[in-house]
């Protein structure tokens, strides 16, 4: 397995007391959270622990898990604050023009006349599109809705976005 793992959620809770987790998910992909599918359990700096799911339901806005022989909430207590990763090898084929989360967070954001608006820090998906939080280089955060009339060019490769703001946005 190669070393390089990439975050699907968090865990910020149990559930009940039959060892399920509530899981902040931080993934596109409904796949990643289906029965039998493994993930791997990081907490700090230890080995990474391998899970596989048993069963998933969404519950108010959350996803949550249970796993394999982990019955109980004694069991799954201490997975609090833990973030749950998959491997380089489970990653799936993207359409064109489709990205994962690591490759557009950490970006430079560029207007279409040249000027560097910031760096993208974090992705939030609240609805119909993600809404990228870019970094100014002074003064507060920047929403930048990804959609097609704004945001122009992403080279990933260069970690370059290029974005034609629209009426208000660097207001």
């Amino acid at each position: 397995m190669s070393e390089k793992m990439f975050n699907v959620g968090k865990i910020v809770n149990t559930h009940g007391i039959r060892g399920e987790v509530k899981v902040h998910r931080i993934s596109d992909f409904d796949e990643r959270f289906a029965i039998g599918e493994t993930l791997y359990l990081v907490k700090d700096n230890e080995k990474p622990l391998q899970l596989e799911i048993k069963s998933h339901r969404i519950h108010k806005g959350f996803d949550l898990i249970s796993f394999e022989g982990l019955d109980n909430i004694n069991d799954v207590e201490h997975f609090k604050g833990s973030e749950l990763k998959i491997s380089e090898e489970q990653l799936t084929d993207l359409d064109e023009d489709e990205y994962y989360y690591h490759e557009i967070i950490g970006c430079d954001v560029f207007t279409t006349n040249e000027e560097k608006l910031g760096t993208i820090k974090e992705i939030l998906s609240p609805g119909a599109n993600d809404v990228w939080v870019v970094k100014q280089i002074k003064g507060k955060d920047l929403l930048v809705p990804y959609i097609e009339e704004i945001v122009k060019e992403i080279d990933v490769d260069s970690q370059r976005v290029v974005i034609d703001p629209m009426e208000g946005l660097l207001d």
